[in-house]
């Protein structure tokens, strides 16, 4: 009884001095039924219920990070719509001032190939039909592209990969590297459409597989070849090379060879896209509030985000010249936003086909990243470029012919 006394006074210390601080909309519920508000209201927008007394660490030391962890592993739930939780769950993160005054941390991992082989598959290799519950019905997992701001995600997915082809002013019978392929949908469109001679690289078995049934249900065995490939060990010369949210799991320090790589496969007439996250810490720090904590131990293992500045300088160093940079932030949080409502709406197809912490890593993963592309904490650039040192005689005037 005197163990139960002294955490709840704990607990009431603590939602004081939050509310001292700022009103959230949240109810936080304990174990044995007493509640704690964290602001004046009739009906809490959020309720947070503590399961057991080992999960109070977790809440009092509140970052995204351990309000995340705890929530994976079954010691809070959280009650009220995604939205509300993700928007009261960075403003609780955010209201201590330890965590407020933290500097973000550089942090650096490992990326040689078995490293990175594993990374993929531990990401993407969830399942096939867990990723068609909540995607569009080609399978695109990267930012689409809204022209108008209105387009459904399968219209503004196909509108993703026209832009991509547009930009790299793909022709007839020229042959495309895509690195980091995924289920095939762009080699797919740029072969049918585009009349491209592709190559897809993935490390992902899962996404070769399900690629190569789709490439020979489309009739295009003869002009796509995918294969379960590190870039690093591709060979051979691409009058275009596409990389679509790959360069993520590059590594900060890697960049400079990751460019070099690209330019060694490119042509020299030839043009290369990458579209990638980015970070929006000028000295490419992780996420703050303890995100990149959680998204690396759950979702994307040794993950690394560099700014803008660094892509460019690393894409420079490896002997290739940026033509045009184009911010898809806002597209990448309404992509985002979207996904994360399929997700809700399957939410029990999907709890059928994987276990429980599994279905909360990505319900957190979606909806946090969406707010967090939303508030500009991360953003996410696409870079055309081409081997340095060319004439500018050989350049577009206008951008035009990305719109055509």
């Amino acid at each position: 009884m005197l163990f139960t006394r002294t955490l709840s006074h704990q607990i009431e210390n603590w939602a004081a001095d939050n509310r001292k601080r700022h009103t959230l909309p949240l109810r936080i519920k304990l174990w044995d039924g007493s509640t704690h508000d964290l602001g004046n209201f009739d009906s809490p927008a959020v309720t947070l219920t503590v399961r057991e007394p080992a999960a109070l660490p977790y809440l009092m030391a509140a970052n995204l990070d351990s309000l995340s962890d705890a929530y994976v592993k079954q010691k809070i739930d959280l009650d009220g719509s995604l939205d509300d939780i993700i928007s009261v769950g960075y403003a609780l993160a955010g209201s201590t001032t330890e965590q407020s005054a933290l500097a973000r941390v550089v942090r650096h991992f490992k990326h040689g190939k078995d490293e990175d082989r594993a990374a993929i598959q531990y990401h993407y290799d969830v399942s096939n039909a867990f990723y068609q519950l909540w995607l569009d019905s080609r399978m695109v997992y990267s930012c689409a592209y809204f022209e108008h701001g209105d387009e459904d995600l399968d219209t503004a997915q196909l509108k993703k990969i026209d832009h991509i082809l547009r930009k790299i002013q793909l022709q007839p019978g020229q042959r495309l590297l895509d690195i980091g392929c995924g289920w095939g949908a762009l080699v797919i469109r740029a072969a049918q459409t585009f009349g491209a001679r592709c190559v897809g690289v993935t490390l992902s078995r899962q996404q070769f597989e399900l690629a190569t049934e789709r490439v020979a249900a489309a009739g295009l065995s003869d002009q796509i070849e995918i294969r379960l490939q590190d870039y690093r060990d591709v060979t051979g010369t691409f009058d275009r090379i596409t990389s679509v949210g790959m360069f993520e799991h590059v590594g900060r320090k890697n960049l400079p060879d990751y460019f070099s790589r690209i330019n060694q496969l490119l042509a020299d007439d030839g043009l290369a896209l990458n579209h990638g996250i980015t970070s929006t810490d000028p000295d490419s720090g992780d996420t703050a509030l303890g995100a990149s904590e959680f998204i690396d131990r759950y979702v994307f293992p040794h993950g690394e985000l560099p700014h803008i500045a660094l892509v460019l300088d690393s894409m420079q160093r490896g002997g290739l010249e940026a033509l045009d940079v184009e911010s898809l932030r806002r597209h990448y949080a309404r992509t985002l936003q979207l996904w994360a409502s399929r997700y809700e709406a399957h939410s029990a197809q999907i709890r059928a086909l994987v276990d429980e912490q599994t279905y909360r890593i990505w319900r957190l993963y979606l909806a946090g990243c969406a707010f967090a592309f939303e508030r500009d904490d991360i953003s996410l650039f696409q870079v055309v470029c081409r081997k340095a040192g060319r004439s500018a005689q050989t350049l577009a005037w206008s951008r035009r012919y990305m719109y055509a």
